[in-house]
């Protein structure tokens, strides 16, 4: 292909912009319009009636619209007649069903204990010595298993007896974790022995683990240790029941999961009953009931109020228990198994409450006060052992329970001497509502409790974590504040303080003003900054912030809260540092919605972000760098871009010495700032970005260095990037990038100093040099896309400008020596285009030719001058050239030719009319 040479063709961009505005008709009120919703009218000739339902006496001829589904079935839509042949007076039998279903089972608003263990276990913790008893085994209990079935009915209490007599072995002086590993075996070899169908061993390893909870000789670790026996009771629990589950499936039918006893076979039954047999031939109390309340769920096979049977029954069992700290767990784990299997059953539940209130008072007697002299344990240190269980307690209680219940239950803690223990339970564990709407209430009670033992602090703490769930009455607030606060600001403890602390702030935060949060905050310093205790509250400290700048979205009320940069100040870690700098940033780029110029605000945003830039090391992983570049980033589009643009809107442009030297620094910061950020993408679009700003403030010779900058650093975009943690192919994003650019290079006035389009050069002579993805035409879209810039140069007046920036149509003035210069760039262009498309003449590629060669015809057609004869020439020969094996996209190329004789009716097109007749269309054969 020879050289073409290219001629712009002349552009009014006004009447351009006429000719593609919709026409604009009028329209009377009541005429259709395609935005008016329909409207559904019934037919007069033909309704069909249907029960429950009233029906329109509208005619269909009151509308000027026809619906086709209503067409169709005379005025009824499908739906309607489908549900009229059903007879709305039967009995919904499954919705019924399925609502008595609804209320067996427990809702997901109900926190279930998997969540609660792991904080039990990391809390109730031990350096003491422990024991345990593990189970040996013995040849007696081997042989009983190849023994015949009346042989194991007769043998069942020597079986048991078996296990007492010597087939376990005592371990002394385990550590903790010695502790959990033997446990963790004990799990294990009841599944093992499950699996081999050594059934009765399974059963001796639950009755030797359920009786390790009678002991509490290293009595902290007690709230750990059911934790871990009970797992292993929850393990066999669940495998008698499917066990039993199993034996009523036969060739014939499935159990369904919602079964009757009769829907049970004799044989499940059976086996039912003797699981039953061996544990009540358990001798001592506590295994013996630990073992039942664990297959609770098996009496469904036996009959339908067995489990309404059981549950009184094994409360009454737990009376037997004289340890009030064992007494309280077995209850706990009566609720856990009860609202598990059956939490219609509320009645049995609150008998096991009640039973624990009456004995609730064992908890000060003799016995345990011995217990705890002997241990060495104070009583502020054992009186929290009961809250797990408490805390769980009260939660199946309250669990949907009604108002009348709460209060109740309430009253009762008050008989009780508003006991401090009680009452923090019931704050834990009731709704939220109930608390705040009777929060004074709860004060009341909370200053008369005796705080031997259980701090009223703690209390307070529990008041406030349900008023940040839950508001309480308006005219109660200031005094709930004021009265949790008189407590708060005395104690001398700084990790007691800050724990309360913590909470009370963000209720203060909700509802009241900076006023009273810069109280509480100087209180917090007040409190903290002695001896350093900061440097041992840094969690708390991080979440008082996070609560306060969650609820103070505008960064001007933030910062003219006096106390919150002293209190930043309280972050000297630097890890610690950086996260709470994080934050902050992550909330100003989200909430922050009008620009501030104050310059304390500036400049402590500006210290958080340099806080967070001098943390990056050679060590910072690669998913941190992205965050923090991206809050940078952020901070630098919203606050000084922004701010040196709010400033060109303050002054409409016509900037003073003062604020032409403040808009100056603020893109000089930019421009230094800028390198340091990882992301190769953020880069280039930060120093556009910037480079935008900078010329709409007439900081010309900035803007310059800013565009230079872009161009000095596409060589560097590597082929592939990481986009969400995975690696792409990074052209198609340079390509969008470029495209941005070219938009603003079409404005920027050329440099005095450095020639004609000097821009323009730099960036093809980058774009030539760049190593291009093989089998990839994103190059020659991108020389494309230049064209079609410098085709818009070289019109006497631009599409658009920037106000008080002389672009290059102002500085030359259709000057024909740039006109010149702007021509031969489009020929070098045009060159590269056409030799790339002369590569692509291969058999793989022919596609890939005829979709690039129709393209780059629609840009002749679109910016040259067809006028010209042998630029007229190549957009034949590329209309060719796009049909010429048989790939043309043939429905494009019919619409562009229809177009072309389209555009060939304009007195100005008339040339094209001939063209249209060179541009023939083949079809395929």
């Amino acid at each position: 292909m020879a050289v073409f040479p290219w001629h712009s063709r002349g552009r009014n961009y006004k009447a351009e912009f006429a000719s593609c505005r919709l026409e604009a008709v009028p329209l009377e009120f009541g005429d259709y319009h395609p935005l008016k919703p329909i409207t559904v009218t019934e037919s007069k000739t033909k309704k069909v009636s249907r029960k429950g339902s009233t029906s329109s006496t509208s005619s269909s001829s009151s509308s000027s619209v026809v619906d086709p589904l209503s067409s169709v079935l005379d005025g009824t839509d499908p739906l309607s007649m489908f549900a009229a042949t059903a007879d709305p007076a039967a009995p919904d039998s499954s919705r019924k069903r399925r609502d008595r279903d609804e209320n067996s089972i427990v809702g997901s608003d109900f926190e279930p204990w998997a969540s609660k263990r792991g904080e039990i276990l990391a809390r109730y913790t031990t350096t003491e010595k422990l024991s345990i008893n593990l189970f040996m085994g013995s040849e007696k209990g081997k042989a009983t298993a190849t023994s015949a079935m009346s042989e194991k009915v007769r043998t069942r209490l020597e079986e048991l007896d078996d296990f007492e007599e010597g087939s376990q072995k005592e371990l002394l002086n385990l550590t903790q974790q010695d502790y959990v590993n033997r446990i963790e075996e004990l799990n294990q070899s009841l599944k093992d022995a499950w699996a081999s169908d050594q059934k009765v061993k399974a059963l001796k390893i639950v009755i030797q683990c359920s009786k390790l909870l009678s002991d509490t000789s290293v009595i902290q670790f007690y709230p750990s240790k059911f934790v871990l026996i009970t797992d292993i009771l929850d393990t066999f629990g669940k495998l008698v029941y499917e066990r039993i589950f199993s034996m009523c499936v036969d060739n014939r039918s499935v159990l369904p999961d919602h079964f009757s006893p009769e829907n049970v076979n004799d044989t499940a039954k059976e086996t039912c009953l003797n699981w039953f047999f061996k544990i009540a031939s358990i001798r001592e109390l506590i295994p013996r009931f630990y073992v039942e309340a664990s297959i609770l769920k098996c009496n469904k096979f036996l009959s339908k109020t067995g489990i309404s049977e059981c549950l009184p029954r094994l409360t009454c069992m737990i009376r037997g228990i004289g340890d009030p700290l064992v007494s309280v767990y077995a209850r706990a784990y009566l609720c856990r198994v009860g609202m598990e299997v059956a939490p219609h059953l509320k009645e049995s539940l609150n008998k096991n409450f009640f039973d624990f209130l009456l004995t609730f008072k064992q908890i000060h007697g003799d016995t345990v006060q011995n217990q705890l002299v002997v241990q060495g344990v104070e009583l502020p240190s054992y009186l929290p052992l009961y809250s797990p269980a408490m805390d769980w307690i009260f939660q199946c209680i309250s669990y949907h329970a009604p108002e009348a219940l709460l209060t109740e239950m309430m009253e009762r803690c008050k008989k009780l001497g508003n006991n401090a223990l009680l009452l923090n339970s019931v704050m834990s564990a009731f709704r939220a509502e109930f608390i705040a709407t009777r929060s004074m209430d709860f004060i009341g009670m909370i200053k008369e409790c005796d705080e031997s033992g259980f701090p009223k602090h703690l209390l307070f703490r529990s008041l406030g974590l349900n008023l940040a769930l839950a508001d309480p009455p308006d005219g109660d607030r200031l005094q709930i504040l004021n009265e949790a606060w008189k407590v708060i600001t005395k104690l001398k403890n700084p990790q007691d303080y800050v724990n309360c602390a913590e909470v009370w702030v963000e209720y203060t935060c909700k509802h009241f003003t900076k006023r009273e949060v810069n109280t509480v905050l100087a209180d917090v310093i007040k409190h903290m900054t002695p001896d350093r205790a900061f440097e041992d509250s840094y969690p708390q400290l991080q979440s008082i912030i996070k609560k306060v700048i969650a609820h103070f979205h505008d960064f001007s009320v933030l910062f003219s809260v006096e106390k919150f940069l002293p209190f930043l100040d309280m972050f000297q870690k630097e890890s610690v540092r950086v996260e709470v700098c994080k934050c902050i940033m992550e909330v100003f780029i989200k909430h922050q919605q009008e620009p501030t110029k104050d310059p304390v605000i500036l400049n402590a945003l500006l210290h958080v972000c340099k806080t967070m830039h001098d943390s990056v090391n050679a060590l910072t992983l690669e998913d941190e760098k992205r965050m923090l570049a991206y809050l940078i980033n952020g901070f630098i589009k919203m606050s000084v871009n922004r701010l040196a643009m709010e400033t060109r809107k303050v002054m409409k442009g016509n900037h003073s010495r003062k604020t032409a030297a403040f808009v100056r620094a603020c893109v000089a910061y930019c421009f230094i700032t800028i390198p340091s950020l990882v992301g190769i993408f953020t880069r280039l679009n930060l120093y556009l970005h910037s480079g935008q700003v900078a010329l709409a403030n007439q900081c010309l010779s900035q803007a310059d260095a800013f565009f230079k900058a872009t161009i000095s650093l596409i060589p560097e975009v590597p082929k592939t990037i990481n986009i969400d943690g995975k690696m792409r192919p990074s052209e198609s994003f340079l390509l969008e990038f470029l495209c941005n650019f070219f938009s603003t290079l079409l404005i920027v006035p050329d440099h005095p100093e450095h020639g004609v389009l000097f821009l323009v050069r730099e960036l093809l002579n980058v774009i030539q040099d760049y190593t291009w993805e093989d089998n990839s035409d994103d190059k020659i879209r991108i020389y494309t896309c230049v064209l079609h810039l410098l085709s818009a140069m070289s019109q006497e007046t631009y599409l658009y400008h920037i106000d008080k920036v002389d672009s290059n149509d102002s500085l030359y003035g259709g000057d024909t020596k740039f006109l010149a210069e702007n021509n031969k760039l489009c020929e070098t262009v045009m060159a590269q285009i056409l030799e790339h498309l002369k590569t692509l003449a291969k058999d793989e590629a022919l596609k890939r030719q005829s979709s690039l060669g129709l393209s780059f015809f629609n840009s002749i057609l679109a910016h040259g001058d067809l006028r010209n004869n042998r630029l007229n020439q190549l957009s034949v020969n590329l209309w060719h050239l796009a049909q010429r094996h048989g790939c043309a996209d043939t429905r494009t190329m019919v619409k562009t030719l229809e177009y072309i004789k389209k555009r060939s009716k304009h007195p100005d097109m008339g040339h094209l009319t001939e063209l249209a007749l060179r541009l023939p269309l083949q079809t395929r054969t």
